[in-house]
């Protein structure tokens, strides 16, 4: 139970189809004073929706687990000019982790989230399947969460769609049928990124540099920044040059330089081909290799055709379609229709044109 509408109407399902129910609220971060955490609120609204269900509601506190498991890596990611994902982390390391432990040792038969997913029983074991709302389907977050848990686990939400959860929340007179959906990751909430970095990482000024090596601004850290961004870089037009947006394109951190480029489909922010760390997969080991599959490289990415060969080590994947912004650090999740098959994180890039051999140049006079 998270205080949201997904969550209240995952339990009022199956107490419709049966279930004995209890809810359970899980911590994952200390509050702060500068209130953009709601974990309180939160908690106060999963306690009115299960008085008004009339089920039991357990508390349970994770913020040391999360810290340890997740937001050290999330840290040591960005340390190293990566992109993390920490919600896919969380899902397997906290919530799909300590949290399904916790509910099975108070006695829990079956754990049930409010996450947009499915759950399929075949000869060849329990399958992970997208949800069927294809704006909210969250699989690609679920990809690394162990496959053993999948028999114990429930999505009731699964099969409707956003509009039909919130009119059945509605017509249940749910106390959160109109709450918003939260969005950004949990422990940051709607706090600015980069202040809140900051706070962990000390951020390290250089150069904002095009690609031919012209100096054209200044960064204030190479680890508020990924791959295909626009907003935020803060420098405008160049003198004498075209009037297109500056987008990033790469990271040197050797030389501690934002590489920026202009144009959104420019060469270098497009890639056909990855390499990404050992897969984590979901189904048995499909054969022979390699596979023909699809794809995702970012959430809510419509599936793309690629060809998938691994070893122990990682995997290969070549695209049909150049894909913009593949970004080391986030995940690639592989799909065979609506099954998920598993991913893995992204660890390097081959871009359609790569940075050309540095060579010394001038800064570029940026109109006043």
């Amino acid at each position: 139970m998270s205080g949201g509408v997904d969550s209240a109407v995952a339990p009022l399902l199956l107490l419709e189809q049966g279930y004995q129910v209890q809810g359970l609220f899980m911590s994952n971060w200390d509050e702060d004073d500068e209130g953009y955490c709601t974990s309180a609120e939160d908690f106060q609204d999963a306690r009115r929706v299960c008085s008004k269900l009339g089920i039991p509601l357990h508390r349970a506190n994770f913020a040391a687990e999360y810290r340890a498991r997740v937001f050290e890596h999330f840290l040591a990611e960005h340390r190293v000019g990566r992109t993390p994902n920490p919600d896919v982390l969380c899902n397997r390391q906290i919530k799909f982790g300590v949290c399904f432990a916790y509910a099975r040792r108070l006695g829990a038969e079956l754990f049930a989230t409010g996450h947009y997913a499915r759950i399929a029983r075949t000869s060849s074991g329990y399958q992970l399947l997208k949800g069927v709302d294809g704006a909210k389907d969250q699989s690609y977050f679920l990809h690394s969460i162990d496959p053993a848990v999948l028999p114990f686990t429930l999505f009731p939400i699964g099969a409707l769609d956003k509009s039909e959860v919130r009119r059945r929340a509605r017509e249940a007179a749910l106390p959160v049928f109109d709450k918003k959906d939260s969005t950004g990751i949990c422990f940051i909430g709607e706090r600015p990124f980069q202040s809140f970095l900051a706070q962990y990482l000390p951020a390290r000024s250089g150069a904002i540099e095009s690609p031919a090596g012209h100096v054209i601004g200044r960064h204030q850290g190479l680890m508020y920044y990924t791959l295909g961004q626009r907003h935020g870089i803060g420098i405008g037009g160049v003198a004498g040059g075209p009037e297109k947006p500056w987008y990033v394109a790469a990271k040197d951190l050797e030389r501690n330089v934002l590489v920026v480029v202009q144009g959104r489909d420019h060469p270098m922010l497009l890639s056909s081909s990855f390499r990404t760390a050992a897969l984590h997969w979901l189904t048995p080991l499909p054969t022979p290799r390699p596979v023909a599959c699809t794809v995702r490289v970012r959430y809510r990415q419509a599936d793309q055709p690629c060809t998938l060969d691994w070893d122990m080590h990682g995997a290969q994947v070549t695209l049909g379609t150049a894909q913009r912004a593949v970004t080391p650090g986030q995940s690639a999740v592989f799909y065979d229709g609506d099954t998920c098959l598993g991913g893995a994180v992204i660890e390097t890039v081959a871009p359609a044109q790569r940075m050309p051999a540095r060579r010394d140049a001038p800064a570029l006079r940026m109109p006043i």
